[in-house]
């Protein structure tokens, strides 16, 4: 059923449906452009499916985003001057492959290398001044409270040592929440060590200020599926009106899309052998990686991912819950700051690549990410995806019935 662009100012709630819709995206730097373009082919899709001006925004109850999958979440949902998303999916690619070699300058050789060990030990790799410019030049006075659809990023206070959650949720009932979100995207991608911490306060109307100092949302929720969920049963419990049908809370209900940046799982490049011998130095910078951020950005989005799959599973759902990811990156595909043009290009081939891999998912008895028999590839999947999305926009509309 074809729609005009006007019809879509207002998103229904999920309470005029009967499902809750989740979009998830890791962190990953300049690996972004994998999630970047598995995006674009959903929303092409949702453009033949739906309608021809069709957004991620238009379709999802929650877009949830760490680090670089925060800057693409915000992009996505922020609004611009006719209260549309900022950029189509598609543009974020090109936003990628125009702007990451000037937020990760690149440099060369032997000279380079020693320059990335000393700034290990005395700085951050960059200075983040160009990306600070980009995003405030790009989403200029938007605060959370304004984004098409409720947007959640993780954060972490490195003053009080805790995950700040920043989530559209609490920012239109809390105004020391409602934080600029060029401040935000900026906070959850301050990776420590890549790039600096970063300080904002947030004011309301009495006077009154809330402090942040913050870095990389990795450090606490890399894969932000959980931190969704957990954000819309806190709503469902607080009887937010939006989800009053959804009383009790059921797996059943839901659709979670969850798109990781990949992985160098194949490469199996560290080993205990060598990690018993490092000292810091090492854990900081080895051959080009940075062996500690891996480890736990890695392990934080992995367990998220098993815990996901093992409640979908055993409630007998799991096509409900689609999980995107490459776990067979090599070499420079895998590091976060690579921003050479040959090195996007290939990082936008594997993205086109995942596609046409089989669905995968969590074997619960080896914990290993598998492919599975007979779903077809990511990219029916995705379709499919598409269809049910399509379908729980009209029903919300009242343009199809209920049933």
């Amino acid at each position: 059923m074809a729609e005009s662009q006007s019809h879509h100012k207002h998103r229904p709630p999920p309470c005029k449906g009967k499902l809750i819709t989740v979009l998830s995206i890791d962190g990953g730097g300049v690996r972004g452009i994998i999630p970047g373009t598995i995006l674009s082919f959903l929303e092409s899709k949702l453009q033949v499916i739906s309608y021809e001006y069709a957004r991620i925004a238009d379709y999802f109850d929650v877009v949830a985003g760490t680090s670089t999958g925060g800057l693409l979440a915000t992009m996505l949902t922020a609004p611009n001057e006719k209260k549309r998303p900022l950029f189509a999916a598609q543009d974020v690619i090109d936003f990628y492959l125009e702007n990451c070699p000037k937020i990760f300058p690149q440099g060369n050789g032997i000279l380079s290398s020693v320059r990335n060990l000393v700034a290990a030990m005395m700085g951050p790799k960059y200075d983040g001044k160009y990306l600070h410019k980009k995003v405030k030049q790009l989403l200029k006075d938007t605060k959370l409270s304004h984004t098409l659809t409720n947007l959640i990023i993780p954060s972490f206070d490195i003053k009080l040592l805790q995950p700040v959650i920043f989530s559209s949720f609490e920012a239109r009932l809390e105004p020391l929440k409602d934080a600029h979100v060029a401040d935000i995207c900026i906070s959850t991608s301050a990776a420590p060590t890549y790039l600096p911490a970063h300080y904002f306060e947030t004011k309301d109307d009495k006077g009154n200020t809330c402090s942040y100092d913050l870095v990389d949302g990795g450090v606490a929720a890399n894969n932000p599926t959980l931190v969704a969920m957990s954000q819309i049963k806190k709503e469902i419990f607080l009887m937010n009106q939006d989800f009053e049908t959804f009383r009790p809370f059921d797996y059943h209900n839901f659709i979670i899309i969850s798109i990781g940046t990949g992985a160098a799982k194949v490469e199996k490049k560290f080993s205990a052998q060598l990690a018993s011998k490092w000292g810091i130095l090492q854990w900081l910078y080895n051959g080009g990686s940075t062996p500690l951020i891996d480890s736990f950005s890695h392990a934080s989005a992995e367990i998220v991912d098993i815990h996901m799959s093992s409640i979908f599973q055993s409630l007998k759902c799991e096509k409900n819950y689609l999980r995107i990811q490459d776990e067979t990156l090599m070499g420079q595909a895998s590091s976060v700051d690579v921003a050479t043009m040959e090195n996007l290009c290939e990082l936008l081939k594997i993205g086109n690549s995942l596609l046409q891999k089989p669905v995968s998912r969590v074997n619960l008895e080896t914990g290993m990410f598998e492919p599975v028999e007979g779903e077809g590839t990511n990219a029916e999947a995705l379709t499919g995806m598409a269809k049910l999305l399509s379908e729980e926009r009209h029903r919300r509309r009242g343009t199809m019935p209920l049933s």
